[in-house]
């Protein structure tokens, strides 16, 4: 069976420019995120053009880190072909790479604009989640990031998959899992998770945006071992057992794991990433309930710090010029004695 793709991976042409779904899928997925952060936002009083001026910045940052976190470890396809290390067009991009680079960004402007960090990251936490749900429809398009091989069966009858999408996962007659579409469903649930969390009164400063690292990371685990593309290396042998052994439920669900290449490692990298970043998001959370230092609730009202010294700057001011119109007229008034003296 040929490969059946629905979708030209280029969406339109300008000339010798060519328009790729992929780009416009990743730029609707940032608005859309973009869109839910400044509504939330405004509850807080918080300005859209922070936010709106954190995309202009923080989607580059992204992306750069998510080519960076790629090629690092897939240097062996690249040093010869440094050109390829820029069409990113074509894929090849890693999310938590992206991740990397987006907060890097975010915590040097929130600093910079005097909000902190956390505050605005848990704002931040669903708009995230609707990216890269959203976002992961661009591997559809591109036919990547899917799965092991798979029976046609398996797609229609145990998991009543639309046409259009088993028909995308027949790669070279070979149908895949729709490993984008498990990512994808996972990020619907999570933001349906986040937006419930959020409205909670027992959540404290950067528990949400932690939750969304805890939530996203659980589905990354078990969902990265059904992929063919995962970046690896060779770790001990007690780490590759212990990574198996927790993936071995899925085997349950009629799931195996998909091929990695040797030559790449024994361990897939997103798979130990996810359980570090979990550990790590849980022990955060705990330590910063027991010190104290988790004093500040989500709905708490959010102040920068440079608008506050702006504001105490401007009363000063204000006080200043009222003491001089005040003070002006006495100092100003003619001496009685002098006025009499006028008027002769």
């Amino acid at each position: 069976m040929d490969t059946l793709l629905l979708l030209n991976p280029i969406a339109f042409s300008i000339g010798a420019l060519k328009v790729h779904w992929y780009g416009l899928i990743l730029g609707a997925a940032a608005l859309l995120g973009l869109l839910l952060v400044i509504r939330e936002g405004k509850r807080f009083n918080i300005p859209q053009e922070v936010f709106m001026d954190m995309v202009l910045l923080g989607v580059p940052s992204a992306i750069i880190g998510a080519r960076i976190y790629y090629v690092a470890f897939k240097w062996e396809d690249y040093k010869d072909n440094l050109w390829d290390v820029f069409k990113i067009w074509n894929g090849g991009i890693a999310i938590y790479g992206a991740l990397i680079g987006a907060i890097i960004c975010a915590v040097i402007f929130f600093r910079r604009k005097g909000y902190n960090f956390w505050r605005m990251a848990d704002i931040c936490a669903p708009g995230l989640i609707v990216g890269q749900m959203i976002g992961r429809w661009g591997n559809f398009v591109n036919q990547e990031a899917y799965g092991g091989p798979v029976e046609e069966s398996f797609l229609r009858d145990k998991l009543h998959l639309p046409d259009f999408i088993v028909n995308q996962m027949n790669v070279e007659g070979v149908f895949h899992h729709p490993a984008f579409l498990y990512e994808s469903v996972w990020s619907f649930a999570g933001l349906i998770l986040l937006l419930v969390l959020r409205r909670q009164k027992f959540m404290r400063a950067g528990e949400l945006f932690m939750s969304y690292f805890i939530w996203y990371s659980i589905g990354r685990f078990f969902i990265e071992a059904v992929r063919t593309d995962s970046l690896g290396f060779q770790a001990p042998d007690w780490i590759a057992s212990l990574v198996n052994g927790l993936w071995s439920p899925m085997t349950a669900l009629g799931f195996e794991q998909g091929y990695l290449d040797p030559a790449y490692g024994n361990v897939r990298i997103s798979q130990l990433l996810a359980i570090g970043i979990i550990i790590v998001a849980v022990v955060f959370i705990v330590v910063r309930r027991v010190t104290g230092k988790a004093s500040a609730h989500y709905s708490d009202p959010i102040v920068s710090s440079k608008v506050a010294a702006d504001d105490i700057g401007h009363s000063e001011t204000v006080a200043v010029e009222e003491d001089k119109v005040t003070t002006a007229p006495i100092e100003d008034q003619d001496d009685p004695k002098q006025v009499e003296d006028k008027k002769e």
